[in-house]
This record gives structure tokens, sequence and C-alpha cells, in this order.
């Protein structure tokens, strides 16, 4: 079959096509189950909106833990390293918009792919699996364990042996009506419009935690009930650790790694950037970092000074256990538990995406091949949540593998790659170009930055090497390109070029 007119395949089997607008609209229907290119037709998210579902992206389960690495690593400890964590998640995104400017790819996998070709693509999908599912088994750890305390503190009377107080039977009905249909479906940008709720809840939790501070005393009484009214700074328990360090100090890292993870939602954001540019979305990652930074540390520092050495791994177990009839706990309790319900379908979508790049990249949706994978890891996940007795253990293992990859070691591989200063640089690269006969795709000033491309020649499966090639400009209406040493011409539509040249407005 003869190849359509205009089409350009970049290495490693990375292909860029002149697409039509008709056959893009297909691509509406699952945006997370394909790799979608944002278009100018399309009205793009508003910078508020992007920050705050890059932020619901960043913070989940991790703020319950906080408190707990504070009172391991001590007040001026725990804050150093969160602000160097912060940073360096900060930067990582950074040079992952720095390698999908210079290659046009729009997607964590298709880096991989990219940068070391199918292997890098498996590793990479493989990585964000196994970190999406340790993500949503430590979010149905946390209502397995807090939802019962919840419902408890509603009801008078002895309700033990219940079914609705014990947790392994709400968590697998939770996921049978709840986590699995929203899961299933194929398009999940409803699911953003709970993003600045769920900021919201975060925001009074961490304002709950300030005012508790002084209603728990200190040291904590054995019978709190008995010694409500007992409060006292005597005892070495009540003094804050500047510094402390014990082996417990070694799930510092992988928490915070855990914590500001957002890696995964960077790119999908991007597409969707109202107006979108490099500055602009590093614009966005930054507030919403800060945000996230913010409210981790006041709701850890306060976590902390309120238990001490007796916070727990999961902060809203002491609650329970001091204030267990308390209202403003048991609201924020039951905000907590909702926004993190409401997260779990959300990281399920690129879950399944990573699964079905390593296996199904090739085939064609098929909603039998979607519903089975979509059952096959809720299962997994809840097996998970049933079995792990502590969420320690989900934040040790998971961020210090997968979480400590996708915020640090790869970013950095695919730069050092990918990159290549002496021939990026504007100078070099830029290429400025003006046209008023299409005023939609050219009605600015722009500089074109190359991508690393080879040409696929129609009724032809040869393909000339790859390497960093030139090109220029022809003129016309069609905008002819010119490529290589072998001076090969290819025609392509304005929104080709979008697809392989991405734009920098001046």
């Amino acid at each position: 079959m003869e190849a359509p007119w205009g089409i350009v395949n970049a290495e490693r089997s990375w292909y860029v096509s002149a697409q039509q607008p008709e056959e893009a609209e297909a691509e509406d229907l699952s945006p997370l189950l394909s790799n979608e290119i944002y278009r100018q037709g399309s009205p793009g998210v508003s910078f508020g909106f992007s920050v705050f579902n890059l932020t619901n992206a960043i913070m989940g389960s991790g703020i319950l833990g906080l408190a707990y690495v504070m009172a391991h690593t001590g007040i001026l400890g725990f804050s150093f390293l969160l602000l160097i964590v912060a940073l360096l998640a900060s930067y990582s995104v950074h040079l992952l918009l720095s390698m999908c400017i210079q290659t046009a790819v729009t997607s964590y996998e298709d880096l991989g792919l990219f940068a070391f070709g199918l292997p890098g693509k498996v590793v990479v999908a493989g990585t964000i699996l196994i970190q999406n599912i340790g993500a949503m088994s430590s979010y149905l750890l946390i209502i397995k364990t807090e939802l019962p305390a919840a419902i408890s503190e509603f009801l008078s009377g002895d309700h033990t042996g219940s079914w609705y107080l014990d947790g392994q039977t709400l968590l697998i009905i939770i996921c049978v009506g709840i986590v699995f249909p929203l899961a299933l479906l194929p398009k999940i940008g409803f699911l953003g419009y709970t993003s600045s709720l769920s900021f919201f809840f975060m925001v009074f939790f961490a304002l709950v935690v300030i005012i508790k501070k002084w209603s728990i005393p200190c040291p904590l009484p054995l019978n709190y009930v008995e010694q409500y009214f007992q409060i006292s700074n005597a005892t070495d328990d009540c003094k804050p650790r500047l510094f402390h360090f014990s082996k417990e100090s070694v799930y510092a890292i992988p928490t915070m790694a855990f914590s500001f993870l957002c890696h995964t939602s960077i790119l999908p954001i991007y597409c969707e950037l109202q107006s979108p540019s490099k500055k602009r979305m590093q614009n966005v990652t930054h507030t919403a970092i800060v945000l996230s930074f913010l409210i981790y540390f006041v709701s850890a520092l306060f976590g902390y000074l309120t238990f001490y050495g007796k916070v727990a791994s999961e902060l809203l177990q002491g609650y329970s256990t001091y204030l267990p009839h308390d209202v403003v706990v048991m609201t924020v309790k039951l905000c907590i538990l909702f926004a993190v319900l409401l997260t779990v379908p959300l990281i399920h979508f690129p879950a399944r995406k990573a699964l079905m790049m390593i296996f199904f990249s090739n085939f064609p949706f098929s909603w039998i091949r979607h519903s089975l994978i979509t059952l096959a890891l809720n299962i997994i996940i809840v097996l998970l949540a049933l079995y792990v007795p502590d969420i320690r253990n989900v934040f040790g293992i998971v961020g210090s593998s997968t979480s400590t990859c996708l915020i640090f070691v790869f970013p950095g591989l695919f730069y050092l790659k990918l990159s290549r200063e002496d021939f990026l640089s504007w100078k070099k690269l830029g290429l400025p170009i003006w046209n008023h006969s299409s005023p939609r795709v050219w009605r600015k000033l722009i500089k074109w930055q190359l991508v690393k491309l080879s040409i696929k020649v129609s009724n032809s499966e040869k393909q000339e090497d790859s390497s960093w090639l030139m090109a220029r400009w022809t003129g016309g209406s069609e905008r002819e390109f010119s490529y290589g040493s072998n001076d090969h011409h290819v025609k392509v539509v304005p929104f080709t070029c979008e697809l392989f040249l991405r734009e920098e407005v001046v």
C-alpha cells in the first residue's frame, strides 16, 4: 500500500504522519490510549486548572507519611531533604520538557523509545506500571485502614463484627462499585474537574493539623479519656529534634520521592495546556511544586509537633486514637478519603496505557482487551492493599526504585543520550520562518527547533541513516523542505509540520 503523501519517520520506528484534522478527531475518544499532540484548534486548559491538575498528580497519600519522616530526620534535616527533592524534581521536569521540544515526543514511554529504542520504551513503561500500581495500592491501603474508623465514629452502640466496619470488605465493595467502573472509561477528562476540589481538601487537611496541635496534650497519656486536660512539656518526649537519624531514616528519601512524583502526568498536561510552550509549562510545574511543598511542610511540621516521637507512619491513625469523636477530625478524614478514592481511577489510566504500550502497542483498540487489563490491574492492587501490613513498606519499596528512576534517573539519561548542545543551540538550529498564506499556523514569527528525522520514501521501506539533519524552507504554499546531504524533498502540510517541528513563540 502506498505510503500517504508527506509521511516522515523519526529514528527507531517512531512515526510522525501527515494526519488530517478528520483523523485527529478520533484521538479524542481515548486520549490516554494513544499519544495525543496539542492541536491549535483545541482551546486548551487554562494555566490555573493546569496547576490544579499537576498539584493533584503530585499530592496524594504521601502527605500522610511525611510527619513520620520528620520524626526520624529532625525538623532541619527534613526541611533540607524535602527542599532538595523538590528542586531536583523541578529540574528533572525541565530536562523532560527540553527533550520533548527537541524530539517532538509527547509521552514518557516514547522518550525512552527515541533514546534507547524498544528496550528503553519497555523499561520506562514497566517502571511507570510498577510505580502506579504501588501508588494505587497505597491509596487503597489508606481507605482500608481509615474508612472503618471513620464510619464507626458516626455510630453509637456496639457494632463489632459488622461488615460495614470490616476494612477488607469495604475495600472490595469500593473497588468493584466505584474504582473499576470509573477506570473502565476510555476517557478521563471529566475526572480533571475534581483536581481543584482535591487540592482544597489537602489545604483543609493542613489547616486541621495546625489547629489540632493544641488539642492533644504532651506527653501523650496512656488513657486519654481520663487525662484529657493533662498538658505537660516537661519530658524529653515533647522536645522537637532539629536533627535525628536512626534506622527508620532510610525511609526519608523514598517517601519524599514518592510524594513529588508527577512526571508521568507532565506531558499529558503540557499537550493540553493553553498556548503551550516550555516556559509556560515550566511555570505550571514551579507553581504546583511550590504549593505542594508548602502543604507538605506545614502538615508534616505540625503533625510532628503534635505527636513528636509517637507519630504514626500514617498520620490520621494518631488522630483516630486521641480524638476519636472530634467533628472536625471526622470531617477531614472523609475529605482525605474522598480525594484519595478519586485519585485511584485517575492513576489507573496511565498504568493501563503503559501495559498496553508494552504488549499491545500495534493493536487497534478493543473493549474486551481494555476491560480485561483493567480488571487484572484492579485485582493486583486490591491484593496488595489487603496483604501489605504497613504503608511504610509501600512508600519505601516503591519510592526507592520506580519513583527514583522516574524523577532522577531517566530524565538525566535521556538528556545525556539525546542532547547535542553544539547542534541544538538556538543560534544553529533556530529557523525564523514567516508566511502570510496560512495565518492559523504561521501567523506569528516563530523559531522551529529541529528533531532527529529520517525520510520514508513512498513505496519503499528503505530508510536513510538517522542523524541530526539540517532543513531549509524553500517557500511555496506547500512548505517544501530539503533534508540532509542527499537533498531529499518532502512536501508537508502545515499540520504535519507541527507534528515533527516544535514551535517556540518569540
